[in-house]
């Protein structure tokens, strides 16, 4: 199977219409119709209804293996690289926004000892760090998200990072002050009926602790695709949801439980490749001893 026909396929799905593909890809609108034709060719089966443009039961098939696929392709190209070595004098970093915030005294140390490093940071989604990191575009990246308080967090399977523990800190369910449940110990199961905001670059994510619950009870009531904890914190005092947060990522404007069951932890870690980059080699020594 063609990988660039693959991508055109997913990018046609993400789209919804072959001209906006077509203008993302740099491909004229005939190409990627070409692209598509090959690749239903190649598959004896149409991947793609055209009025309007999704995916076939097929499609949607592809779709689920597509995603993976692309990445770990990406990925063996970037760990290739990674052995030619990259310029010493550059550092690319990608975080989630929570754990941002162990980066600064970090890279203060490590501009002191690699002096005149050019040092780019992004902050961005846990998945495009994860993915980031995976196909080269970023030399480390720091993310986040709950586990077990002995196990890692989990990654996606198609690609092998190599992941430095970073920190774990405690969760509690973030709520407004005037909520009946605030001022004491709270466990997910009797949360199962509540009202939740789901937050995935913030809050520990719903399909985690749906699984930790063992329920598919918690639903989202309400949906907060930012990257601004301030915004997060103001709708959940606002009445809006319930979120499971670090400790030390609320603040006075909203009321704090300790989440006593399931035990979960918040955890960061540092994902990245083979790292022969000196000043990357340094940031992830000083970030683990932190």
């Amino acid at each position: 199977m063609d990988p660039h026909l693959l991508r055109t396929f997913v990018t046609v799905a993400s789209c919804g219409s072959f001209s906006a593909a077509a203008s993302q890809l740099g491909y004229t609108q005939s190409a990627v119709s070409q692209h598509i034709a090959a690749l239903e060719g190649d598959l004896g089966t149409p991947l793609l209804r055209r009025r309007p443009v999704v995916p076939t039961p097929a499609g949607e098939r592809l779709l689920e293996h597509a995603g993976p696929l692309l990445l770990r392709l990406e990925a063996a190209r970037a760990d290739v690289r990674r052995t030619i070595g990259v310029p010493p004098g550059t550092l690319t970093l990608a975080a989630s926004p929570l754990s941002a915030v162990s980066l600064p005294a970090a890279l203060r140390e490590v501009r002191h000892t690699h002096p005149g490093t050019e040092i780019t940071l992004t902050v961005c989604g846990r998945a495009q760090v994860m993915e980031g990191v995976a196909a080269g575009t970023f030399t480390l990246g720091l993310t986040d998200g709950v586990a077990a308080p002995t196990d890692p967090l989990h990654l996606s399977s198609a690609v092998q990072l190599h992941t430095t523990p970073i920190a774990h800190t405690e969760l509690v369910v973030a709520l407004p002050h005037h909520h009946p449940l605030a001022g004491g110990g709270l466990t997910l199961a009797g949360l199962v009926d509540a009202r939740w905001i789901d937050a995935p670059d913030l809050a520990a994510p719903l399909p985690a602790l749906r699984a930790a619950a063992g329920s598919d009870a918690l639903r989202p009531a309400f949906t907060y695709n930012g990257t601004d904890l301030h915004t997060l914190l103001t709708l959940i005092a606002a009445g809006h949801g319930l979120a499971v947060l670090p400790l030390t990522a609320t603040t006075q404007v909203v009321a704090t439980a300790p989440l006593t069951s399931p035990r979960l932890v918040h955890r960061t870690e540092l994902l990245h490749g083979h790292l022969p980059h000196p000043a990357a080699e340094a940031l992830a020594a000083v970030l683990s001893n932190q």
